[in-house]
């Protein structure tokens, strides 16, 4: 008996997430309300608004949903193939509608510039993501790759990679970044030391790094402002 409670008939009708967003709009829904919109369906003994929380929950936050593999979504109760895959598309659109600014091919001409555009690609990222815009000689971004993901050090962001991609798109010059998950963009040692380095190679080739950002939650922080480099 006790778990006719989680079903979504025994919902009150302006309880239920689709009735909610019709009535009140999108931005009136809970992360788990939006969530179990997406699901569709729960399980045999829970509605999927009460599914959508324990995903959130065992993700260790909707932050986290970003980084969870297909792999790590179907291990979770209730996650068949179709909802995790249902679950990466949707995540995966959210997040190309976050660089969709960058078919507009903008201007860097600040660091705000380039902030603009990586603060929300980068801040809810639960690992380390280090970034390179490539620019040609207008200073118009013609690439955005993604270089390195995990603990950001030497081993794993080496210059002769972000040049590589540079010159493969015939970039000009460089403005990298890399996000701090913790939320604080304060700059460690490393950080320094990495962008000396790729400064420095690029001299060599003919390609300048413009700064190097890092982003933190809705916040960043520009080396060359900072005078660290």
């Amino acid at each position: 008996m006790e778990s006719a409670q989680y079903m979504m008939r025994d919902i009150p009708q302006e309880e239920r997430p689709r009735e909610r967003l019709m009535e009140y709009g999108a931005g009136a829904l809970s992360h788990a309300e939006l969530l179990a919109i997406l699901l569709r369906t729960g399980t045999k003994n829970e509605s999927a608004v009460h599914l959508a929380q324990r995903i959130i929950t065992d993700a260790g936050g909707i932050r986290s949903l970003m980084d969870q593999s297909l792999e790590e979504l179907t291990a979770m109760k209730g996650i068949g193939k179709a909802k995790a895959v249902q679950l990466k598309a949707s995540i995966e659109l959210g997040h190309r509608i976050a660089k969709s600014k960058l078919t507009q091919s903008p201007s860097i001409r600040t660091p705000r510039d380039a902030a603009d555009i990586l603060v929300e690609q980068m801040r809810y990222l639960q690992k380390e993501h280090f970034v390179c815009l490539f620019l040609n000689s207008k200073n118009h971004i013609i690439a955005q790759e993604t270089l390195s993901m995990g603990s950001l050090n030497a081993s794993i962001v080496h210059p002769r990679e972000v040049f590589r991609a540079a010159i493969k798109c015939s970039s000009a010059s460089i403005v990298c970044a890399h996000n701090h998950p913790s939320g604080d963009p304060t700059p460690s040692p490393e950080d320094i030391q990495i962008t000396k380095r790729l400064i420095e190679a690029g001299s060599i080739v003919g390609i300048d790094v413009l700064d190097h950002l890092i982003i933190g939650d809705g916040t960043y922080v520009s080396l060359k402002e900072k005078g660290l480099v």
